[in-house]
């Protein structure tokens, strides 16, 4: 399936960071009815950083609430993408009839150092994210 598909899950490790940051860029560029959702292999809970490099763009992320795998019809969606090597295996589990694509993203909670060294790895996954969904889906850009 390479088409546009009608319900998309990200997933990624904790649904905190990349999975919530994918499907809030999603949402902003799909231009259609589409259905979007996000998951983690486990539930953390939304990451101060990621709602700030969101929000520099103009996407809200602060009302997101963190789910898991376990939390979804996983029958549901035609399209799992998972940015992160264990939510790729659990995709992979748990996607029935859905297509799995890994879309490898550095996860930005790894980067040490200061505020702004922080900042821009959330920036460059952000950034990447959105560079794979505009080749992806041909979408315009934010």
């Amino acid at each position: 399936m390479r088409g546009f598909p009608d319900a998309i899950l990200f997933a990624c490790t904790m649904n905190e960071v990349r999975s919530p940051m994918a499907a809030g860029l999603m949402r902003h560029m799909a231009g259609r009815p589409v259905h979007i959702d996000s998951a983690g292999v486990k539930a953390g809970a939304i990451d101060s950083l990621a709602v700030e490099v969101m929000q520099e763009i103009g996407i809200a992320l602060a009302e997101h609430q963190p789910r898991s795998f376990e939390e979804l019809d996983n029958g549901f969606y035609d399209l799992v993408i998972a940015l992160s090597p264990q939510a790729h295996a659990r995709a992979l589990e748990a996607s029935g009839t859905a297509q799995v694509e890994y879309w490898p993203i550095q996860d930005p909670t790894t980067v040490d150092g200061n505020r702004e060294q922080r900042l821009a790895a959330y920036r460059a996954a952000r950034d990447e994210i959105l560079k794979k969904l505009k080749t992806r889906f041909q979408l315009a850009p934010v």
